[in-house]
């Protein structure tokens, strides 16, 4: 969508919000459209960003501010209510929001120096798999469960990069291949718990130039048994050149145990 001429050149920015969600698909039918859908979810971020959490504070919001609101924005339609809100953010795609809100957050990212670029080979970046149900999210009057929610999450930079909902744990098992679609894994290694230690999801992290850590659990008992077998003979034979520190409780004094590899060069002195 062409942006009106008279907004200051600030917001025309490459980092700005309007710029990474212009493209944004606008599921509106053209017949009565009074608000600008980017000018839309301005608003929304700016509200949000100030603390709304919910459809009426956006819209009490956006009229409280619309005069500092106007300095950026056309508004032909005024500020919208909490019903267009609503309405327009139920229909937008989900991922083709994720895909905006996230390009726009890397090139904020970018701008501020909080992505660093290191001199040497660039590092691991830790990108953790996890899955936690919505405290508060459901409506037994209605027969809704509560709302699942598997999501990855940079380590270092203290970010979500993404979410995908599920209808129970028991699905993050085909949420978890959506969640990587949305990432760029190349240099990244992603942990995952249990549930995803699947054959597909390793693929495919691999296939997208990442690596992986996967929980090994009774769900998956030939991989869980081959896995002890090998650590248990490396604990009591040891690994040629390879040092390795163990640590055990001691049941009676509830202390740390510390017992190391026939290599371990600190143990050899």
């Amino acid at each position: 969508m062409t942006l009106n001429s008279d907004i200051p050149r600030a917001v025309r920015d490459p980092a700005g919000i309007i710029e990474h969600f212009a493209s944004l698909s606008d599921p509106r039918r053209e017949q009565g459209r009074r608000h600008l859908l980017e000018e839309i979810i301005v608003v929304a971020m700016c509200a949000i960003l100030c603390g709304a959490d919910s459809w009426l504070e956006i819209a009490d919001y956006g009229e409280s501010q619309s005069d500092w609101l106007k300095t950026f924005l056309t508004l032909p339609g005024g500020v919208p209510s909490h019903d267009t809100f609503r309405r327009v953010f139920c229909l937008l795609d989900p991922q083709e929001f994720q895909k905006c809100f996230q390009n726009w957050m890397t090139m904020l990212m970018d701008r501020h120096g909080l992505i660093p670029v290191p001199l040497g080979p660039s590092p691991l970046k830790a990108v953790a798999i996890d899955g936690k149900t919505q405290r508060g999210s459901a409506r037994r009057n209605v027969g809704r469960s509560p709302l699942h929610m598997v999501s990855a999450w940079a380590v270092e930079n203290h970010v979500t990069l993404g979410q995908v909902a599920t209808d129970a744990k028991s699905n993050e098992i085909t949420a978890i291949p959506e969640l990587l679609k949305l990432l760029d894994l190349d240099g990244a290694v992603v942990t995952i718990d249990a549930m995803g230690c699947q054959k597909e999801i390793a693929a495919g992290i691999v296939r997208e130039g990442g690596e992986y850590v996967l929980a090994v659990k009774e769900n998956q008992p030939h991989l869980s048994e081959d896995v002890r077998k090998a650590f248990d003979e490396a604990l009591e034979n040891g690994e040629p050149g390879v040092d390795f520190t163990e640590f055990t409780t001691d049941t009676e004094s509830g202390n740390f145990v510390r017992s190391c590899s026939t290599d371990c060069v600190d143990c050899a002195r």
